[in-house]
């Protein structure tokens, strides 16, 4: 109660200041207002919502800055603030579940949210902020942190360069902060969720001087208690400041953040065996996690963006953020040895981890016409530097039994003589330094009255990456430099119609050689990964929808007869998606589609695995979202959302196969004025059914193992909340 007390007194002091300095600039306002909220120092400001408010009309498309997503030779979805408030979304996660593209799942061994874009993994610690990679907490992103979820479906190197994590294969997510609206903003938020988990929250926003330039926006949240969950409990504190300036040349933005994100005794990942098949999901609620067992990170973000109108046509920009992350878990994943009867063990694996990010970037954007066509060119250099310290220990001698279904609960066992450790738990060293650097020119043409757009570019990305044992010392050097280009068109035969198609490729660092092979410890050449697309895009003014056929390969390392590791393997990937969103009737809108999917594993070396589907991979994953307005009480809407999902396998060879799943989610909010002041209540349950299901299968498709890990549905969870906007 004492941390809600200072929460809300931090945001009172904050809106008595923003209200007296408001009445103070009123004085000297000239004119009416022109300030746009913007969320990158962009004169353009953010894209506009499409009919029905849940989605974007179009968002950030790498360097080649905002764009309609009629305009792009890419498929790409922004969803919007609105939809993040009203489905009362807790993290990048929860707001995703409505992508028909997306499906989400964890990292290896922690509680890291990523993705499955187009059917390859993106770690969360590749999410960009603002159009950089790596300033966002690594493992878990509060919602009140952002704008815009935007997702940019295929690879992305020339758009946005490499990722940290080289993972930005099959789509790449960026989010856009929160900036001053134009018209004061004071919003409190208090809420309650299934396990006693409470939130409080404010939102408060201002603007100030001549024409409104001056802006400033703070976002203080809580979250504490348990979950829907049983014996789980999660505690997030965040607060975040957005501050913007905008002159007559000079745009400025900038922003601020500290998350402090407590998990204690979370359920785990569950590893299979590789003699043993899939167990039986176990109650959605049930909870195996040790009660010693937690995960804690707290994170401190920053980023400054500008831009500089050298002329009317030509403008200069730069950006820079940083990150400073501190982790320590005391960790006992699940391994089940016999899927008949949930019979497995455990041990103790602890670990600490600090996190040092610095970013930048710096360009030109500028318009020119050479005859009948106009061009649209950017140039964009940046540089990403990296230094990750980390120390381990854990007792894999020491295993402990338990059971899926019926766990055995231990104290805290201490570490045995024999437990094998890496560096120093309360002092780890640095383990891993990664500096990327690029420069990219492109070019976006129009011709034919805008009926044709060309977009040309290449990419000239450089990787560099070092690492060191847990006692700090040298262990190998890498350092390699790859192209990659992009070539995109699109073609608007008539109004609402755009056809498209696109190459682009991802760019990664190659896998390093294992110790049991003739050429251990050499790294491979950067892995490039080539995606073609076609699609067509119809916007019938209320209602937009879009189709895609894509195909992606991806390099594997391979072990040949020679006993060599080399990048003859690959995962080859195509797909078709079908997507809508918009406003069917004043009343009614929608939001939802369908991915088809066939992902193989080709040139395996391997008769085991050859194109077999790859782990972790539905052939088809479905979303359909409607909201409807009770036209009989004014100010009630209903929503509904279906998500269903196909089977897949939790390793390489296909014998561990998990059921497909369907899920249903509903929700309601009835909003009204007091005493001038809007009243927002909402209710959502989601998983109503209470469905059992494993959710996901992670993959890390090791050389040898090539198996995955399970990640169990979250159970019923019912959220309700209040918002008032004085």
């Amino acid at each position: 109660m004492n941390a809600y007390k200072k929460v809300l007194i931090a945001v009172m002091y904050a809106t008595v200041f923003m209200d007296a300095s408001a009445e103070e600039s009123e004085l000297d306002t000239l004119g009416e207002v022109k300030v746009k909220a913007s969320a990158d120092a962009n004169a353009k400001g953010l894209m506009k919502p499409y009919a029905g408010g849940q989605v974007a009309k179009g968002g950030r498309v790498g360097v080649l800055g905002n764009k309609d997503a009629m305009d792009t030779p890419f498929s790409i979805n922004a969803y919007t603030n609105e939809l993040i408030q009203n489905q009362q979304a807790k993290s990048v996660g929860d707001v995703l579940l409505n992508d028909p593209s997306v499906r989400v799942a964890r990292g290896f061994g922690n509680f890291q949210e990523s993705y499955f874009i187009r059917g390859f993994q993106l770690y969360s610690d590749s999410v960009a902020y603002n159009g950089l990679y790596g300033i966002l907490p690594r493992q878990y992103i509060a919602a009140e942190l952002f704008e815009r979820v935007e997702v940019l479906r295929g690879a992305s190197a020339f758009l946005n360069g490499t990722s940290p994590n080289g993972d930005a294969i099959g789509g790449s997510i960026s989010l856009l902060p929160k900036r001053a609206p134009n018209e004061p903003l004071s919003l409190v938020n208090a809420g309650w969720s299934s396990g006693n988990q409470q939130l409080i929250s404010a939102d408060v926003a201002r603007r100030f001087g001549p024409d409104d330039s001056a802006g400033i926006r703070l976002n203080v949240s809580r979250r504490d208690g348990g979950t829907a969950v049983d014996k789980e409990h999660a505690e997030v504190d965040l607060i975040s400041l957005a501050l913007d300036w905008r002159g007559e040349n000079l745009r400025l933005s900038g922003d601020i953040g500290y998350q402090d994100n407590h998990l204690k005794q979370t359920r785990t990942n569950v590893t299979l065996a590789a003699s043993t098949g899939v167990p039986r999901a176990p109650s959605s609620d049930s909870n195996w996690a040790q009660p010693w067992s937690y995960s804690n990170e707290r994170d401190t973000f920053g980023t400054l963006r500008g831009e500089y109108d050298l002329t009317d046509k030509v403008t200069a920009y730069f950006a820079g953020g940083f990150r400073e992350s501190h982790e320590a878990n005391s960790l006992a994943n699940l391994t089940v040895n016999n899927s008949a009867t949930g019979t497995g063990t455990f041990y103790r694996f602890d670990n600490t981890r600090e996190d040092s990010v610095r970013t930048g970037e710096v360009g030109l954007k500028g318009k020119f016409e050479t005859g009948s066509i106009s061009h649209d060119v950017v140039l964009n250099a940046n540089l990403y530097h990296f230094e990750k310290k980390a120390a381990y220990m854990f007792d894999s001698g020491n295993q402990l039994n338990t059971n899926l279904y019926a766990p055995t609960y231990y104290s805290l066992p201490a570490f045995t003589a024999g437990a094998g450790s890496g560096g120093v738990l309360d002092n780890p060293n640095t383990t891993g330094r990664t500096i990327l650097r690029s420069l990219a020119i492109g070019d976006t043409l129009a011709m034919l009255d805008n009926q044709l757009l060309l977009t040309l570019g290449v990419r000239s990305q450089q990787i560099a990456a070092t690492t060191y044992d847990y006692n700090g010392v040298f262990s190998s050097a890498y350092d390699k430099t790859k192209l990659s280009p992009v070539l995109g068109a699109v073609v608007k035969p008539w109004d609402g119609i755009s056809l498209y198609a696109n190459y682009i490729e991802g760019l990664s660092q190659g896998a390093t050689a294992p110790g049991t092979t003739a050429n251990r410890g050499e790294t491979l050449a950067p892995y490039v990964s080539k995606q073609k697309e076609v699609g067509a895009k119809f916007d019938f003014g209320k209602v937009r929808v879009t189709t895609a056929y894509f195909t992606t390969e991806k390099p594997r390392g391979f072990i040949n007869a020679a006993n060599v590791f080399t990048s003859q393997g690959k995962e080859e990937h195509q797909g078709v998606e079908l997507m809508t969103y918009g406003q069917i009737s004043p009343s009614l809108r929608v939001l939802g589609g369908i991915t088809w999917l066939d992902a193989k594993q080709k040139n395996t070396g391997n008769a085991s695995t050859e194109d077999k589907q790859t782990i972790g991979i539905p052939d088809q994953q479905a979303n359909l979202g409607l909201e409807w307005d009770a036209f009989m009480v004014p100010g009630l809407t209903f929503d509904a959302r279906v998500i269903t999902t196909g089977h897949v396998y939790g390793n390489g060879t296909n014998t561990q196969r998990l059921p497909g799943w369907t899920r249903l989610d509903i929700g309601a909010r009835y909003a009204t004025e007091i005493e001038g002041h809007l009243l927002t209540v909402r209710g959502r349950i989601d998983n109503i059914t209470d469905r059992d299901y494993w959710a996901s299968a992670g993959g890390y498709a090791g050389l040898t193992s090539n198996s995955g890990y399970l990640v169990l549905g979250a159970p019923r969870t019912i959220t309700v909340s209040a918002q008032l906007d004085f």
